[in-house]
């Protein structure tokens, strides 16, 4: 079966946000190597990764290679977490100040704390 386009952009492709040390943000698929963007906020990265993605895919079918779907497993990529008002607070205040979403200030801080590269 030949799969288009459009199934391609529908599967749930991971997706990791990191700042540039050039400034600004860098965003990358990594089951799909070389598909990454660039821009000066979070948000305008994250909105342009599906055009880049989009550009990757249809190269890829175009050329007829095999593109590799993303894993299926267990994790959704949500949990809950509580924390004390206070510290809810200061990080929305953060976010803020660097004019991104509390999830990606979030998401940004774990990673790196976590050590993950994506």
């Amino acid at each position: 079966m030949n799969k288009t386009l459009d199934y391609y952009m529908r599967l749930p492709y991971s997706i990791t946000l990191h700042p540039s040390p050039e400034g600004g943000y860098g965003v990358s698929i990594p089951e799909l190597p070389g598909c990454i963007t660039q821009a000066d906020s979070a948000d305008e990265a994250l909105a342009m990764i599906e055009d880049a993605k989009k550009c990757w895919l249809e190269s890829y079918i175009e050329d007829d290679v095999e593109i590799p779907e993303p894993a299926k497993d267990d994790y959704s990529g949500r949990f809950s977490l509580r924390v004390p008002k206070s510290l809810h607070r200061y990080l929305a205040e953060l976010a803020k100040k660097e004019n991104v979403s509390l999830n990606q200030l979030i998401l940004h801080h774990i990673s790196r704390s976590a050590g993950f590269k994506g």
